[in-house]
């Protein structure tokens, strides 16, 4: 198993992967989102900047046992320790760039220097996306549309305006979630479990994506059947458990190399505090675009309407501020119940059906692997539409697998991605909420989404602008009439209703988001 994950990380981290035969449209995208990416050095950037350099420093001047403990600044280190590591390495470098950067007491430390090393560190690691990516296209035969999604998803506004301006790696972390979903189109199953697992002791958001994953490697690779013997096949039990114990020492050994330490230290509680904290509300500061969106907006209009259907109308007097006060507390609701973890945990769990539903169906057949990545594709989106305390940002976990089935899609999951996409990047515009980069991200969505629409085919050849119905056409539209009403108009038009411009976001492009999940839905379970 150690060969196993030794192999992964070669794969990835090879220089041959990624400078071995690459061809002139391969390096016009690179150049392409380097240029770009380098003139947004200078834009605003959030508190993730602080919190990723506070990280720098605790790993660099701080004992590993202290890793999960220091607490001088409120940006603590609350990822999983794959993450703490790959912070440990890029801090040895920050050392040698600006010694200032690993000062832990230097807190909001933001020179010119500290700005160039940790955005371009976000540039050097996205290029483990560009390799997965690049084998992508390997698998998907170097078709001319799967080189147009590789494209469109090096260069999506998602990684634009997360990591390139308001400062995250996602895209490294992208690029490993596309490393597993491509050895599983390569029937490579082992390696795609253990990337998996690879990808969630960096990033605990992941774990969306967990029941499809387990499902699958399950059926698809430790269930191993004998040759048919009459209309019926066996299970061939001692096959099986082997390749059960094979994936499980695999999983095991990544698990236990990342969180071995910690636990060895006694410190396993300390480490599972940090990274789930369950104080946060229902909804994130700025609703994410799902299903509590709509709720949380219900609520709203109910409590609007209370003075006329009668005070009796609002249940909960102190509901009615925590909706809309951009806190990361807890969320009542005036008029309609609150929300528990459980439920959201319960609901969850029941939208995600339809997945499992494909993997029982599909696990036997040739074409087990793209049912696979959609089965990845609609357990991150029923997370994203009724988890709890969804951050905006999380709507990539959806359209990243869902953008490898562009490669050769129907009408109907064109459709879907054309909608998702434009609405989806369009609802982290509140992100970037400063003048400066107002034109910047108008500019880069207006253009990805014209390139979307233009170069993107259905299967039979039409063009993604063309698979649109007329509602959806319109919908498409009705995002520049959002712009105008929520970007360009004056804050005083809106007077004590402040909240509006972020909930008239949340909500249209909500309407969206659900009307594509929906969409999905029927086209991967008809299909």
């Amino acid at each position: 198993m150690f060969s196993y994950c030794c192999r992964f990380f070669i794969i990835v981290f090879s220089p041959l992967e990624l400078y071995g035969m690459v061809d002139a449209d391969e390096l016009a995208v690179l150049g392409i989102g380097l240029g770009i990416k380098l003139l947004l050095w200078p834009a605003y950037h959030s508190t993730d900047f602080e919190v990723h350099r506070n990280w720098l420093a605790i790993t660099h001047s701080q004992p590993l046992d202290r890793w999960y403990i220091e607490s001088r600044s409120e940006w603590t280190l609350d990822y999983p320790p794959l993450f703490a590591w790959f912070e440990w390495v890029l801090s040895l470098a920050a050392a040698r760039w600006d010694s200032r950067i690993v000062d832990i007491d230097n807190h909001g430390y933001a020179t010119a220097s500290c700005v160039a090393f940790q955005r371009l560190s976000v540039l050097v690691s996205e290029l483990v996306l560009f390799a997965a990516l690049r084998r992508f296209v390997r698998v998907s035969g170097h078709s001319s549309q799967s080189r147009v999604v590789a494209a469109l998803a090096f260069l999506s506004p998602g990684l634009v305006f997360v990591d390139h301006i308001h400062f995250q790696y996602n895209g490294f972390l992208f690029g490993i979630l596309v490393y597993s979903l491509v050895f599983a189109l390569e029937r490579r199953n082992l390696l795609a479990g253990t990337a998996f697992a690879v990808l969630l002791c960096f990033k605990h958001i992941y774990m969306y994506l967990a029941p499809a994953y387990f499902l699958y490697l399950l059926l698809d690779y430790c269930v191993v059947r004998q040759p048919p013997q009459g209309r019926r096949s066996r299970v061939d039990f001692g096959a099986s458990t082997l390749r059960l114990i094979s994936l499980g020492s695999a999983v095991a050994l990544v698990f236990g190399a990342a969180f071995g330490p910690f636990v060895a230290m006694g410190q396993a509680q300390q480490l599972a505090s940090r990274l789930f904290p369950f104080k946060r509300g229902l909804c994130h500061a700025f609703w994410a675009p799902n299903f509590w969106a709509l709720y949380a907006f219900a609520d709203r209009v109910l409590i609007a309407l209370a003075p006329r259907l009668g005070s009796v109308l609002v249940s909960d007097p102190a509901g009615v501020d925590t909706t809309t006060r951009g806190l990361v507390g807890d969320t009542g609701f005036a008029v309609l119940p609150d929300i528990s973890p459980l439920t959201t945990f319960v609901v969850t769990l029941a939208a995600q059906a339809p997945a499992y539903a494909l993997l029982l169906s599909s696990s036997s057949s040739s074409r087990g692997p793209v049912r696979f990545v959609e089965a990845v594709t609609l357990c991150a989106f029923a997370s994203f539409m009724f988890g709890w305390h969804v951050h905006e940002k999380a709507v990539m976990l959806i359209l990243v697998p869902l953008g490898l089935l562009m490669a050769s899609p129907r009408r109907r999951t064109l459709r879907m991605f054309a909608v998702l996409s434009i609405a989806g990047y369009y609802s982290l515009f509140p992100l970037l909420f400063g003048a400066q980069e107002l034109p910047v991200k108008a500019a880069v969505l207006l253009m990805w989404s014209t390139l979307c629409l233009a170069l993107l085919r259905a299967s039979d050849g039409v063009p993604a602008w063309r698979c649109l119905t007329a509602i959806e056409r319109v919908y498409v539209a009705g995002h520049l009439v959002l712009f105008c009403a929520t970007e360009l108009a004056p804050g005083a038009l809106f007077g004590r209703m402040q909240f509006l411009p972020l909930a008239l976001v949340s909500v249209y492009t909500a309407v969206g988001v659900t009307y594509s999940w929906l969409g999905l839905v029927a086209d991967f379970l008809c299909c």
